[in-house]
């Protein structure tokens, strides 16, 4: 089945145990011309909907009755068949610890409670890029299936999110690393054309992997990071170092292809 290419073909699982937010959230998804909203209030009615017939993308509460919603999205990338749904966090949470799991888990969106529709509308046009491969970027001449990327992240989901998302902007050739040790050691002997990598990792965390990465052979290889990080004198440390630019986890596909196409057409 083609994937949906607007909000109007999109179908929708919303989980949320409360019968007035989930009236309020599905009256705003109608407002955007999101017809299909199956609703259900538990992890397990999730997940047992999910198997019966996957949704285009799921969108959550933190705090349900039997689970999180960070239970529910790891549950999701555990399992084959619902490993690469798009999901979308909403919650009123705002501790890092809590939402950092998700912000790894590749959500597409986090969502506070209450949000402001352009926010949503965001989160939809993420889903949207996330779903339907996109090849502006090579009829515009600036063909990524020639590029050698590695993409550093200690998260294999976060991992398979950004390779996702440039595999749907044409990239074809990728090299993984769990950490920026072992990155290092695979750019010691591989030459490489773009540099994707987190910020907090084990044993060599991403701004001593741009340090040595600009200290070595390699040294003007563009980096592009893509991080849960919000202490701010940090990423001035990392833009110090010569990243073409820093992305929030989530981010929004759109602005990593703006960022390449700023990047390929130089």
């Amino acid at each position: 089945m083609d994937a949906p290419t607007s909000v109007h073909e999109l179908s929708l699982l919303l989980v949320e145990p409360s019968a007035i937010q989930a009236r309020i959230i599905a009256g705003h998804l109608n407002g955007f011309g999101v017809a299909g909203v199956a609703t259900v209030q538990s992890g397990r009615e999730a997940l047992a909907a999910m198997a019966a017939e996957p949704p285009d993308l799921v969108l959550s509460s933190m705090y349900l009755p039997d689970m999180t919603g960070t239970d529910l999205i790891l549950a999701m990338r555990a399992d084959p068949r619902l490993a690469d749904l798009p999901f979308i966090l909403i919650s009123s949470e705002e501790r890092p610890q809590l939402l950092d799991p998700v912000r790894q888990s590749g959500a597409c969106a986090i969502l506070p409670k209450p949000f402001g529709l352009d926010k949503l509308a965001a989160a939809l046009r993420a889903t949207l890029d996330w779903l339907n491969p996109d090849d502006s970027l090579e009829a515009g001449g600036l063909a990524l299936d020639e590029l050698r990327i590695l993409v550093v992240d200690d998260s294999p989901m976060a991992r398979r999110y950004i390779r996702h998302v440039l595999e749907n902007l044409g990239a074809r050739h990728f090299i993984e690393a769990g950490g920026g040790a072992e990155a290092a050691a695979l750019l010691a002997e591989h030459a490489v054309d773009l540099v994707v990598t987190d910020y907090n990792m084990p044993e060599m965390d991403g701004k001593a992997l741009i340090e040595y990465v600009r200290a070595g052979w390699q040294k003007s290889v563009p980096i592009l990071m893509v991080t849960s990080e919000t202490d701010q004198g940090r990423l001035a440390a990392v833009h110090n170092l010569g990243v073409v630019g820093v992305c929030d986890k989530p981010f929004e596909p759109a602005t990593v292809k703006a960022l390449l196409r700023q990047l390929l057409a130089t």
